[in-house]
């Protein structure tokens, strides 16, 4: 029908309850809302929150909320499991709640790979375009963190499985140049021309006053004034290399002039808590995660934002974490892995300083520019921010995928 909107299927690990929620995500999503689009988000609800599947609309948004098994933050048997299954799940509810709607493009992520079976379905039924927003190289960073081995029949499953959700993506959008290379070296058989880079992106929040809520900060969590707050905050589990961040605490554990503040959830979040306890470190806090307006009203009060990568990565992870850093005007400290091209951008930015995880004398050196250089702290911050709007804003990510259309 003529000046009917476009419709837009969205798969997704993540659990959406609102497009007013901030997020990678969200924000694209209620980009595409405002151009005009139909939104249909399908979602799991993760066995552990005891919810059965549901479809609901909020703001004019189709929500089908599908009962899955534990997916994130689960051990490695229940995760295998649950993406095995989730294609069939996903497949399922899609057949009985999206009869009467014609899609014209599905987009989807990876995290997981095992959703081709869906995407196949409405791709054939309404002849619409896909694009992969391309998160995690898998099965590949499972076999760099030791938790799969090449030569297992599991690998060869999903190594299959990942072939097919390429090919049978009309687009794929990489977060980063590093990102983009290493697919298109590692699969010869994609096309260059639909492969492009299209990073994470936010629609940024107005930063009135950056340090407007520090003395609450350092009070309600006995953060000494003097001291610079580095952040560590998102996901803490095996890809974050964990171990050499608790080196780095180890080592300033008597450093009164920093404060490390760790915000986040994961496998191995419990080894900082109990490391914390047990060497009873006093310039250092670990909170389990809190909801999105929480924490943003924590990070404006703080210095430098931490990443972490593990060591092992052979594939060029990009975390979006860093969103947030550059959104409040935080120098980021970057630890990385020799695959990614993240600390690249961010020295090539003048954003921070980046340094190979398990560097214990570069990390003591980048620490101490800040707390010795406290002008380091506004510009690097500042060009952090430029490099935000310059790079990581919404509209370019919703350009790059409308233009296929």
């Amino acid at each position: 029908m003529p000046g009917e909107n476009k419709k837009l299927l969205f798969l997704t690990l993540v659990r959406i309850k609102s497009l007013d929620e901030r997020g990678i995500y969200t924000d694209l999503l209620r980009k595409f809302q405002e151009e005009g689009f139909d939104i249909t988000i399908v979602s799991p609800i993760e066995r552990r929150h005891l919810e059965n599947n549901s479809v609901k609309v909020v703001d004019g948004v189709k929500f089908i909320n599908v009962k899955t098994l534990n997916i994130q933050k689960a051990n490695i048997i229940e995760k295998g499991l649950a993406t095995i299954l989730i294609e069939y799940q996903f497949l399922n509810m899609l057949k009985r709640h999206t009869k009467n709607i014609k899609f014209d493009i599905i987009l989807y992520t990876t995290p997981p790979i095992t959703i081709v079976k869906p995407i196949k379905y409405i791709k054939k039924r309404d002849n619409a375009i896909s694009y992969l927003l391309l998160k995690d190289i898998f099965p590949q960073n499972a076999v760099d963190l030791d938790l799969l081995s090449e030569n297992s029949l599991l690998y060869n499953f999903f190594k299959r499985k990942e072939r097919c959700l390429y090919k049978i993506s009309n687009y794929i959008g990489c977060m980063s140049n590093a990102n983009r290379r290493y697919l298109l070296t590692h699969n010869k058989y994609l096309k260059k021309e639909c492969v492009e880079v299209n990073p994470n992106s936010i629609s940024p929040k107005k930063l009135l006053n950056k340090y407007s809520n520090r003395k609450e900060l350092n009070k309600k969590y006995s953060i000494p004034f003097s001291a610079l707050i580095f952040l560590y905050g998102g996901n803490l589990g095996l890809p974050q290399g964990i171990d050499f961040f608790i080196q780095t605490l180890e080592k300033n554990k008597e450093n009164k002039n920093m404060f490390f503040l760790i915000i986040g959830s994961g496998t191995e979040s419990i080894l900082i808590k109990k490391f914390i306890e047990k060497n009873q470190i006093k310039n250092s806090l670990y909170l389990p995660a809190l909801s999105k307006n929480e924490y943003d009203l924590i990070i404006e009060s703080c210095d430098v934002g931490l990443i972490f990568l593990n060591k092992k990565f052979t594939i060029p992870n990009f975390p979006s974490r860093m969103l947030s850093y550059l959104e409040n005007k935080m120098p980021i400290i970057a630890a990385t892995d020799t695959s990614t091209d993240l600390g690249e951008v961010i020295e090539n930015s003048n954003a921070g300083i980046s340094l190979i995880s398990g560097d214990i004398d570069s990390m003591q050196f980048a620490l101490n520019q800040y707390i010795t250089n406290k002008k380091l702290l506004t510009i690097h911050g500042e060009n952090g921010h430029k490099l935000l709007m310059n790079s990581y804003l919404v509209n370019l990510t919703f350009q790059l995928i409308n233009n296929k259309l």
